[in-house]
C-alpha cells in the first residue's frame, strides 16, 4: 500500500470511528494501570453485568537493552519499555480505549495493530504517531481469546516487531473460562511469556555488533533478519529473563494461567514435570480447551493459553521444546513451594552400585 492510499484510509477510518462515541454513552469508564510482564494487571475473571469502556495508556520507548550475559545489545523498540509489552485484559463486549504515546525523544514513527480489533489494519492506520504525538483508539472487543498486538508501520513491520514491539490483549468471556462441559475454570495467578526471535548482526570477526543509535542498526538488522537465522530466541527480552531471582512463582494447589505469545515464529511450549491441564492452543476461548497436553503449539502471530494446577513443589522448567531454541534462550523457571506427595512420585532407590538381577 502506498503512502497516499495509507493516509486516505487513515482519514476515512477516523471519520467512521467517530460514530463509536454514541455507542459508549452511558457506559462505565475504567482506567487500568498496566504492569510489566511477566505479571498481569489485577482484573476480574467474571465480568460485571454491563460492558465497560476500559482505558489503557501505552508509552513507546526506544532504548538499548542487553539480551544475554555476554553483554550483547539490541537497539530495541518497546511498548511501555518492556519486551513483550504489557498484557491488557478486558471482557467480551467491553470497549478498549487505548492511548498510544510516542514521546518526542523517540526517533521513529510507530503505531499498533491489535489482532483483537475488528477493522482494516487492526487500528494501525488510526494510531500512526510521529515522535511528539499521541493517538487514542477505541474498538469493541467482540470476540473472546488472547490476541497479539504489535507495531506495524508501513514498510518496517518486521524490524519493529523483531526489535521488541509486541504484546498480548486477553479478552475473557463475560462468565469467565469454562471447560468443555461448561464448568467454571479459575486461576490464582496469570503470567505472560513473550517469546522473541532476535537477529543481532555480527562484524567480520564474528562478534555481535553494538550500535550507538536505533537508526544506525537498521540496515544491518534488516539484512540479518532476512537470513531467517536468529542469533537468540528468548523469553521476555533476554536470556535468563525468567530464571534465578526473576523466576515465576507458585504454590502447590494453585492454578496458574500461562499466556504465551510469539508475534513472528511458531513455538512449542512445554512444562517439564507438569502439563497443560487445559490448553487453548489458538488462544480462542469460544473453542473448547484441549486436556492434559505435554507440549502445545503456538502459531507465529498468536498467543496460546495453558492452565495448570501445580501438584508438587520444586523448580519447573518452562521452555520451547524445540530444544535448540531453548538452549538459545527460550527457557524459564517456575519455583513452586509446598509439600511433596510421594504418591505422585518418589525415589525408590538412590543412585548407587548396580545390585539388581534379572
Amino acid at each position: 500500500m502506498n503512502t497516499v492510499k495509507y493516509l486516505a484510509l487513515s482519514i476515512a477510518l477516523a471519520v467512521s470511528g467517530q460514530a463509536l462515541a454514541d455507542v459508549t454513552d452511558g457506559l462505565q469508564r475504567v482506567k487500568v494501570g498496566l504492569v510489566p510482564p511477566p505479571h498481569v494487571h489485577a482484573h476480574e475473571q467474571v465480568a460485571p453485568k454491563e460492558p465497560r469502556v476500559v482505558q489503557f495508556r501505552i508509552v513507546i520507548e526506544e532504548k538499548k537493552v542487553v539480551i544475554d550475559d555476554q553483554g550483547t545489545t539490541l537497539q530495541a523498540m518497546t511498548f511501555n519499555g518492556s519486551m513483550p509489552g504489557p498484557t491488557m485484559v478486558v471482557h467480551e463486549g467491553d470497549f478498549v480505549e487505548l492511548t498510544l504515546v510516542n514521546p518526542a525523544t523517540n526517533t521513529m514513527p510507530h503505531n499498533i495493530d491489535l489482532h483483537a480489533a475488528t477493522g482494516a489494519l487492526g487500528g494501525a492506520a488510526l494510531t500512526l504517531v510521529a515522535p511528539g504525538e499521541e493517538a487514542v483508539l477505541r474498538f469493541k472487543a467482540d470476540r473472546a481469546g488472547t490476541f497479539v498486538y504489535h507495531c506495524a508501520p508501513e514498510g518496517m513491520v518486521a524490524w519493529h516487531v523483531l526489535a521488541g514491539m509486541s504484546g498480548t490483549l486477553m479478552v475473557l468471556p463475560r462468565e469467565g473460562l469454562k471447560d468443555p462441559a461448561g464448568n467454571s475454570l479459575r486461576y490464582d495467578r496469570a503470567y505472560t511469556i513473550g517469546e522473541f526471535d532476535l537477529y543481532i548482526p555480527k562484524d567480520k570477526n564474528g562478534k555481535f555488533k553494538d550500535y550507538n543509535t536505533l537508526l544506525d542498526s537498521y540496515a544491518d538488522s534488516k539484512e540479518t533478519m532476512r537470513g531467517l537465522i536468529p542469533s537468540h530466541v528468548v523469553f521476555n527480552g533476554r536470556v535468563g529473563a525468567l530464571t534465578g531471582k526473576n523466576a515465576l512463582t507458585a504454590s502447590v494447589g494453585e492454578s496458574v494461567l500461562l499466556i504465551h505469545s510469539q508475534a513472528n515464529r511458531d513455538s512449542r511450549p512445554h512444562l517439564i514435570g507438569g502439563h497443560g491441564d487445559w490448553v487453548w492452543e489458538t488462544g480462542k476461548f469460544d473453542n473448547p480447551p484441549l486436556k492434559n497436553l505435554e507440549t502445545w503449539f503456538v502459531r507465529g502471530g498468536s498467543a496460546g493459553v495453558a492452565l495448570y494446577t501445580f501438584r508438587q513443589p520444586g523448580v519447573y522448567a518452562y521452555l520451547n521444546h524445540n530444544l535448540i531454541e531453548a538452549e538459545m534462550g527460550a527457557a524459564g523457571h517456575i519455583v513452586v513451594d509446598g509439600e511433596w506427595d510421594d504418591g505422585l512420585m518418589t525415589q525408590v532407590k538412590a543412585p548407587g552400585p548396580i545390585t539388581s538381577q534379572e
